[in-house]
């Protein structure tokens, strides 16, 4: 983040805010376990030793191709043979496994539900923007009690677009029904940054997500908080004339 960061321009010059848009994995939820256990069911399957859970959080980020694409590489040429595809399936089907069977491990990082909470009670429209299944999603968040907050919910569906290309933002705004220009975004990547730098909308980021292996603080996020619990508080005050951001 540049140390000079300037405020933004009066309130007058730029609309409030109406929604939030959150990343999942690695914002709302802490899932690493989970994506650890199915991508090693999968390798197993072709005989490929196991990646440690600390291994698969730096591979973390842009799908599932790629983290399969990156725990090969990872392996060395003891994958060269691998079959990509055998391996994405199998991925797909020990994580849904491990939802049917109410075995996942994943859990809302500390802050999620309070934040919520609270974004809900300033009125403000709340969704979900996430490179997981679409369906999925929406299960992990019933499951663990957030989606009575969330209106919205874009995941990984068919031929959608998946981040950090805008378009499911741009979805997620579109249900709402307000412009990108009204929206927050919050995630812990670069992928997340990239998607609200292409679809006009500011973007905040969490310290302690995933981002592909590298520190989220050093991401060019318009803002920092430390937990989603600070965002209510946030946003009430960087909606006064003049406000400016808080500086990364």
């Amino acid at each position: 983040m540049n140390a000079g960061l300037t405020a933004p321009p009066p309130r007058a010059a730029r609309p409030a805010v109406r929604a939030v848009l959150f990343d999942l994995d690695g914002t709302l939820l802490d899932t690493v376990l989970d994506i650890a256990a199915a991508l090693n069911a999968a390798l197993q399957e072709q005989q490929l030793s196991p990646l440690a859970a600390a291994e698969v959080r730096l591979l973390i980020g842009r799908g599932v191709p790629t983290l399969i694409e990156r725990a090969l590489a990872r392996l060395g040429a003891a994958a060269a043979r691998a079959d990509r595809a055998l391996l994405q399936q199998s991925y797909h089907a020990y994580y849904q496994n491990l939802h049917e069977r109410n075995a996942f491990k994943a859990r809302p990082f500390p802050g999620v539900a309070q934040g919520l909470r609270g974004l809900h009670a300033l009125g403000l429209h709340l969704a979900v923007v996430t490179n997981k299944s679409q369906d999925l999603a929406v299960d992990l968040l019933a499951r663990l009690e957030l989606g009575q907050w969330i209106d919205a919910v874009v995941g990984a569906q068919g031929d959608r677009q998946r981040k950090p290309d805008p378009q499911p933002l741009l979805l997620a705004c579109e249900r709402l029904q307000v412009r990108a220009a009204q929206a927050l975004m919050v995630g812990d990547s670069l992928v997340d940054v990239s998607a609200a730098r292409a679809a006009g909308m500011a973007i905040v980021c969490v310290p302690y997500g995933y981002n592909e292996g590298a520190d989220p603080r050093t991401l060019p996020c318009d803002a920092l908080v430390e937990s989603i619990a600070e965002l209510p508080a946030f946003l009430v005050g960087t909606s006064r004339p003049g406000a400016p951001l808080r500086p990364v």
